[in-house]
């Protein structure tokens, strides 16, 4: 039978800090700013939490935050004449939330500085971080499961929080090879809930088998991606009409083209945990008829084209939004493919243990690193994309879980480098990133080839 979420971890810090924060949530029922990521985890935390504080009768503002930028907090904070529960993001800030004169909630799954043991806070501040009970944030739990589980903790009926739940894991690629730990726990009591089907499928998504495969970027088939003549052409030697719907193929259609795939992933040399994801498992959303990654890429991609609320009103049910969050779906795509082709034509730049190359599309540039790191860049190499923004420099590291493995911290790196060169930076040990002065790039980089030089072995060619 189904249980309740009090039981799922035995760590102590687990309970208290959930309780705290629902104490100080439920203690003060007046008008809360929810404070966000822009990205597809933050989209869909703050989706969760908006739907809970609708149950509750509570007055909400969302507002994003855009980058990893201590002045861009402070700057909502100061106008922020009340409450705040802050998602997805501001773990590295814990200092400022003790100064705002009410009450804050933080729900956040980044490395912070001192973790897992969080700094003194006032009663005022409840901050709940899975990295406290010995949860892993990359990999066993995102911000939208975090939120997804605090909503749980506020009222049971917010189990039917489920799809933004898996839209941000999957935003986070916390799916890759299934769901694991405490995100495994929470879909696994969803599926037996009725609200989640899990479904082995393709994870190709289209109007026909032509666009399915031309306009993938996860996988991202090279030669393929980006060009319907050669996915016509592909297709035509296995027998298969190109405008057939991917649901409309046999049994044995089906086989030829997941193997004729699957070879191209193979011939690019991706790492054998990417290769996967083609037939892995999928999670159907019956109450929406997608499944879970649609709605993740139509939420990221609000985010990622600059217009966050719209992901929210998809959430919220607005009957205009679906229409909108798939425009810009559209542009999302086409954005991430259009610096997709560049990687794959034109190369990247390379120093002793990092790559690194620019993208004029400031928003979608850490989606492009993590996708060229999986499907076209030397793997034993971490990824970073440096985007120009006014007076600073935006930049994004990307690596894989192989390379975590093997001893890379990406967080510690960006952090590290960005203070060294007078920036501000932080994330994942997977993936991070960090704001800079426009004139230090050069010097950001000679000091992450430093630090990733000595966290990961020379690279060799076995390691491919």
């Amino acid at each position: 039978m189904p249980s309740g979420p009090e039981s799922f971890v035995a760590e102590p810090a687990y309970s208290t800090e959930f309780t705290h924060a629902r104490e100080l949530l439920l203690g003060h029922p007046g008008r809360w700013r929810i404070i966000y990521h822009y990205d597809g985890d933050g989209i869909a935390s703050a989706s969760a939490a908006i739907r809970a504080f609708q149950r509750l009768g509570f007055g909400y503002q969302a507002t994003p935050l855009q980058g990893v930028e201590r002045r861009g907090m402070q700057e909502i904070l100061h106008g922020t004449n009340g409450s705040a529960l802050v998602v997805d993001t501001g773990a590295t800030w814990l200092d400022l939330y003790a100064t705002h004169p009410h009450p804050v909630i933080v729900l956040d799954h980044h490395k912070y500085p001192s973790a897992p043991v969080p700094p003194e806070l006032p009663q005022h501040v409840a901050f709940v971080n899975p990295l406290d009970w010995g949860v892993d944030g990359m990999t066993e739990m995102c911000a939208a499961t975090l939120t997804w589980l605090f909503t749980i903790f506020l009222d049971p009926r917010n189990w039917d929080n489920a799809p933004w739940g898996l839209s941000g894991a999957i935003a986070d690629r916390q799916h890759q090879n299934g769901f694991k730990g405490l995100n495994a726990r929470l879909v696994d009591e969803a599926i037996q809930r009725s609200l989640v089907q899990r479904r082995r499928r393709l994870a190709l998504f289209g109007s026909s088998v032509r666009e399915a495969i031309a306009r993938s970027i996860d996988p991202y088939f090279v030669g393929l991606t980006g060009r319907p003549t050669e996915v016509g052409r592909l297709l035509a030697t296995l027998g298969i009409d190109p405008n057939r719907p991917l649901h409309a193929l046999d049994a044995a259609e089906e086989r030829r083209l997941t193997q004729a795939l699957l070879t191209r992933l193979v011939q690019q040399k991706v790492r054998p945990e990417f290769v996967e994801l083609l037939t892995q498992d999928g999670y159907f959303l019956p109450g929406w008829g997608l499944d879970a990654q649609e709605l993740s890429n139509l939420q990221n991609a609000s985010g990622r084209i600059g217009s966050p609320g719209v992901g929210l009103a998809l959430a919220l049910g607005d009957p205009q939004a679906m229409a909108a969050a798939r425009a810009a779906e559209e542009t999302w795509r086409t954005g991430i493919l259009e610096g997709m082709k560049r990687v794959e034509e034109k190369g990247v730049n390379s120093l002793g243990s990092i790559q690194w190359f620019e993208s004029g599309e400031t928003t979608l540039a850490g989606t492009q690193a993590g996708l060229a790191m999986n499907y076209l860049l030397d793997p034993r190499r971490p990824v970073f994309v440096f985007s120009t923004s006014g007076a600073s420099i935006k930049l994004s590291g990307r690596g894989t879980v192989w390379l975590v493995g093997q001893g890379l911290d990406l967080a510690t790196v960006c952090r590290t480098a960005a203070e060294h060169v007078g920036g501000e930076g932080g994330g994942h040990r997977v993936a991070a990133g960090a704001t800079i002065p426009v004139d230090r790039r050069d010097q950001f980089l000679e000091q992450a080839d430093r630090l990733v030089g000595a966290q990961l072995p020379a690279p060799t060619e076995a390691a491919r």
